[in-house]
């Protein structure tokens, strides 16, 4: 059951909601998942993919708009029952480079490269998966329009600012050198700070593995090249370093694949089931 809002301000009634339509379609979600920037609920990916799971929703093959090397631009498209909703994912690289320069806690300050300028920020030893985050980015607006919640919530994937920031960087009034410390290095490398499932905040190796591997599934065009890719060397390891929780929801998006290419789970037979 979500837990109920228990903050105040302006925003009570749209948190509120948000809960609620993850109660209505019986989707977990704790508090921590959902957070606030600059007035506006922002919910984890990994749970707006829950809530479009739940809610049976069925999509359309995507088309590209706009394919470069540095650049993706995918329309998305949905539906549940009668109702149909699009929407536009972004994403354009903005590769970042180190300035030689050190914050107050000694890591690299970051800024974008000469000429360069983007909403999918990357530094210069990190692998960039534009497709991949047009595809998040279009899709997580897509659930959120048809689960009625589009303009009272944001998907964590719709822009670099909204990653969550530790409530404990803020406790001894760092919160400005913070701003600034994001605005320089946004994708920070791993470090001290948790994340609300415990894991490492700014954990980019891992992330890129996830998108890198959701990325092979999609690609596969056979139920038997999914069941290898699974079972592969470079996937069993990739997953060794995931979460237990995140290694279940790569085993879902799987799933969904082979149900996807026309697989079905067997049947158990009644002499199998007897006996």
């Amino acid at each position: 059951m979500a837990r109920k809002n228990d903050k105040g301000g302006d925003n009570r009634a749209k948190l509120d909601k948000i809960y609620e339509v993850f109660d209505k379609h019986n989707v977990d979600i704790d508090k921590d998942a959902i957070w606030e920037v600059q007035g506006t609920p922002v919910v984890k990916h990994k749970d707006v993919e829950r809530l479009g799971a739940a809610m049976g929703i069925r999509w359309e093959k995507p088309q590209i708009l706009r394919a470069e090397s540095y650049e993706a631009v995918i329309i998305v498209f949905g539906q549940v029952g009668d109702k149909m909703e699009w929407s536009i994912g972004e994403a354009k690289i903005m590769e970042m480079v180190d300035t030689g320069r050190k914050n107050n806690w000694g890591k690299p300050i970051r800024e974008p490269k000469d000429g360069c300028f983007g909403n999918y920020i990357v530094t210069g030893s990190q692998a960039a998966y534009p497709y991949a985050m047009a595809e998040k980015r279009a899709k997580d607006r897509v659930i959120l329009k048809l689960a009625d919640l589009h303009g009272d919530a944001y998907s964590s994937e719709e822009a670099d600012d909204f990653k969550k920031v530790n409530a404990d960087d803020d406790r001894d009034g760092r919160r400005d050198d913070r701003r600034d410390d994001r605005r320089d290095d946004r994708r920070p490398s791993n470090d001290n700070r948790r994340d609300a499932d415990d894991q490492p905040r700014g954990s980019n190796r891992i992330e890129e593995m996830i998108i890198k591997a959701e990325t092979d599934i999609r690609n596969c065009k056979k139920i038997q090249d999914v069941t290898d890719l699974m079972n592969s060397k470079d996937m069993k390891a990739a997953m060794a370093e995931m979460s237990k929780t995140e290694v279940a929801d790569l085993r879902a998006f799987a799933t969904q694949r082979l149900i996807d290419l026309g697989w079905s789970k067997p049947e158990r037979t009644q002499e199998a089931a007897n006996g």
